[in-house]
């Protein structure tokens, strides 16, 4: 009875603990946004441009027609180059010294977008406008250029800033102020001062572009951006499941966890019984063990268990006295 309430108390607590890490898994995978997906094509349009990749040396990559007037280009890196010479100018951008990657890789590709008439499509500010296009700096894992898993890196300044400066910008209204919005790789919006006439500053990767706000009415209805293409490439980016749609990894990650789930109760199963099993045979063993010995003699060459002397002696019939 004890070891029953023990088995279904262990049940219990294993149910308990492996429900809230499915249920977690499940709600916490986010909804790809088309910028996002967007980002996973531009980076294997941009890999593609390295036919004889050389270290150093920025390639321009070629976007297909229903994305014509988006630029890209790749810059393969050093890690330990980047850290201790930046990069004078890649584009717009100019990379300080100390600029380090995580998680580290030895070699690092740096994907430059610029999204042209594309920015407020995919990257939609109300009450905001445009004065330059939307300028992009992502960084990926260069290690391995024929790879099919190339992670996304998290590039990040200590001592100085990176400096994006935009040749093209519109004027601003009258009496309007510029400002430089940066958008992180989560869609979080950040605003920041204009520095030195069309200059701006950041310390991690993003999307980099010069706003002004706008009193002008937004359209009645948001612009779908158009779908975008799979690069030609072999390789297929991080992203590249981007279109499954949550409930099918939450149903993936269910059925996972409940096989889970059933492997730990057969394991809990097969050691209650190998269990039950030592415990009879040892207490089996203690009772052989507590018997009375038997008395063992040698038969010529072999050893083998002996009677021992009877109490009461036979008697033989020519002795019996009536």
């Amino acid at each position: 009875m004890e070891l029953q309430f023990q088995t279904i108390t262990i049940l219990i607590l294993l149910i308990t603990l492996l429900w809230p890490i499915v249920e977690s898994q499940s709600l916490n995978i986010p909804e790809i946004q088309p910028a996002r997906v967007l980002d996973a094509a531009l980076q294997n349009y941009a890999y593609s441009a390295f036919v004889n990749p050389k270290t150093g040396v920025s390639f321009n990559g070629i976007v297909p027609k229903n994305l014509t007037g988006i630029q890209i280009a790749a810059l393969r890196l050093r890690s330990g180059s980047l850290l201790t010479r930046g990069v004078p100018m890649y584009k717009e951008f100019k990379i300080p010294i100390g600029v380090i990657e995580q998680p580290y890789v030895e070699r690092l590709v740096l994907v430059y977008q610029n999204l042209g008439n594309w920015s407020v499509i995919y990257y939609p500010l109300p009450g905001y406008m445009y004065l330059a296009p939307l300028l992009g700096l992502l960084a990926y894992d260069g290690s391995d250029l024929s790879s099919k898993n190339r992670p996304e890196l998290e590039i990040q300044a200590s001592d100085e800033p990176i400096s994006i400066d935009f040749g093209s910008v519109r004027p601003a209204p009258h009496g309007s102020n510029p400002m430089c919005v940066w958008v992180d790789l989560h869609g979080q919006v950040n605003f920041t001062n204009v520095v030195s006439g069309n200059r701006c500053l950041a310390f991690k990767q993003g999307h980099f572009s010069i706003v002004v706000k706008s009193n002008s009415t937004p359209p009645s209805g948001p612009v779908s951006p158009p779908l975008v293409p799979p690069a030609t490439s072999e390789v297929v980016g991080p992203d590249k499941n981007g279109g499954i749609d949550s409930r099918v990894w939450a149903f993936v990650v269910y059925v996972v966890g409940g096989c889970v789930l059933l492997v730990l109760l057969a394991v809990l199963v097969m050691w209650i019984r190998g269990y039950r099993r030592r415990k009879w045979t040892h207490k089996m063993e203690r009772a052989a063990e507590g018997g009375e010995p038997l008395h063992m003699t040698m038969i010529g060459s072999m050893k083998a268990p002996a009677a021992m002397g009877t109490r009461t002696q036979p008697t033989i019939e020519t002795e019996y006295v009536p």
